[in-house]
């Protein structure tokens, strides 16, 4: 066994045919010899190959299945949002429906409004002979307001009057009172 041999703990096959050899050459010899070596040399870094791969390979199969789940779950998500999506269109449907149907209903009223108030543009053209009666009405009114103002400045002549009155006699009699014994 050589040294590195030992150092990497590496037993070298025995191999028949170097053992059958006779110490005739040894240059044939040593070619065995280094392909020996070769070929352990591979068979250790295969090992340690092995050692980084598989579990690699392991973990890479564990994140594909994982990844297969979170597709999965992805598409059953989206499934069920296309359902959902579906089902509020429906409704979203026939409430535009709705509404498309109330906005005719609203058109028609507004027509009746129209017919309405162009009704009353004539009732009210038919209300211009009653107007001059009115402004003959406010006249009158007017002539009573100036009545009623006089009536209220000659009753208060005639408050004034019986305040004058009321001074002029009762300073007399309050001097007789002073005599009278009662």
């Amino acid at each position: 066994m050589s040294d590195k041999e030992k150092i990497a703990g590496i037993k070298a096959p025995s191999s028949p045919k170097t053992d059958s050899i006779p110490d005739a050459g040894s240059a044939g010899q040593q070619d065995v010899v280094s392909v020996d070596r070769l070929a352990l040399a591979f068979e250790n870094s295969a090992r340690r190959w092995e050692m980084i791969v598989y579990p690699s390979l392991f973990a890479f199969i564990i994140l594909a299945a994982y990844g297969f789940y979170l597709i999965f779950s992805l598409a059953k998500d989206v499934h069920y949002l296309a359902i959902s999506v579906d089902s509020n269109m429906t409704v979203l449907a026939s409430n535009m429906q709705a509404i498309s149907d109330n906005v005719g209903q609203l058109s028609s009223n507004v027509r009746t409004m129209a017919v309405s108030v162009e009704s009353i543009s004539r009732d009210v053209s038919t209300l211009e002979p009653m107007l001059t009666n009115i402004d003959s009405m406010d006249q009158a009114i007017q002539v009573i307001t100036k009545a009623t103002e006089s009536m209220s400045y000659a009753t208060h002549n005639i408050r004034n009057d019986f305040a004058v009155m009321n001074h002029n006699v009762s300073r007399p009699m309050s001097f007789m009172n002073t005599f009278m014994p009662w």
